[in-house]
């Protein structure tokens, strides 16, 4: 596991930027995509940039359950806004919150993850240590499922809502055992509030009690960090 310290967000995007750049270079197609304010100086940093992503596929980590792409708080919504508008990708896929039969489109995302294994993944990490929405005792080997958001989880979300029963508490989620599938994996974090789940996700047990300690067994992962998240390390 491979820690590189920066100095904010701003310099962590674009250190993210250079390895995606880098991959692109080495015949990278795939990338594995996440939101939430930790990515987005990442996202500036392609958008702005002189790179063509139109014959690269990207596939997101989650999505909220009950929210379709044309909300305004949806995954898909972020993605479009954030990066896709501007720099279109071949194919984007992000799962489908609204779906009917929400195990059927597990399954077929699964599928897509098969037909596109992903060459890099961007990780963020939660305060307690979940990675996408695989939230503590989720399993090592979990594949797409839909999944309880936890009370913290809910807490840290609702300063995207106007209203605290607005936020979703459940979400479908690319599981654990598909991000450890990534070729190669980026964690970002900056923040005090993230130094804890640092901390144990690279100096504490392998546990599910905090997933993001699964990285451990992955041997090609690289962690962006400023020096408030890794402050206790």
């Amino acid at each position: 596991m491979e820690i590189i310290r920066v100095k904010n967000a701003e310099e962590g995007g674009k250190k993210a930027f250079e390895i995606i750049k880098k991959g692109m270079e080495n015949g990278a197609k795939v990338l594995g995509l996440a939101t939430g304010s930790t990515p987005i100086t990442l996202y500036k940093e392609m958008t702005s940039s002189d790179l063509d992503f139109s014959d690269m596929t990207s596939v997101n980590l989650d999505e909220y359950v009950g929210l379709g792409g044309s909300d305004d708080q949806s995954y898909r919504h972020f993605m479009n806004s954030q990066l896709f508008d501007k720099k279109p990708f071949k194919e984007s896929y992000v799962p489908d919150g609204k779906a009917a039969d929400l195990e059927a489109a597990c399954q077929e995302y699964d599928e897509i993850l098969e037909q596109y294994p992903i060459d890099i993944q961007i990780l963020g990490i939660g305060q307690n240590g979940h990675i996408g929405f695989n939230e503590p005792g989720a399993p090592f080997d979990g594949t797409t499922s839909v999944v309880d958001l936890t009370e913290s989880t809910i807490n840290a979300n609702k300063r995207f809502f106007e209203k605290a029963e607005d936020v979703p508490t459940k979400a479908v989620s690319m599981g654990i055992g598909s991000i450890l599938k990534g070729k190669e994996i980026v964690l970002l974090a900056y923040g005090e509030n993230k130094a804890d789940a640092i901390k144990g996700m690279i100096q504490g047990p392998m546990t599910t009690d905090l997933p993001a300690s699964a990285l451990q067994e992955h041997d090609n992962v690289i962690v962006i960090i400023d020096d408030a998240a890794g402050s206790k390390l």
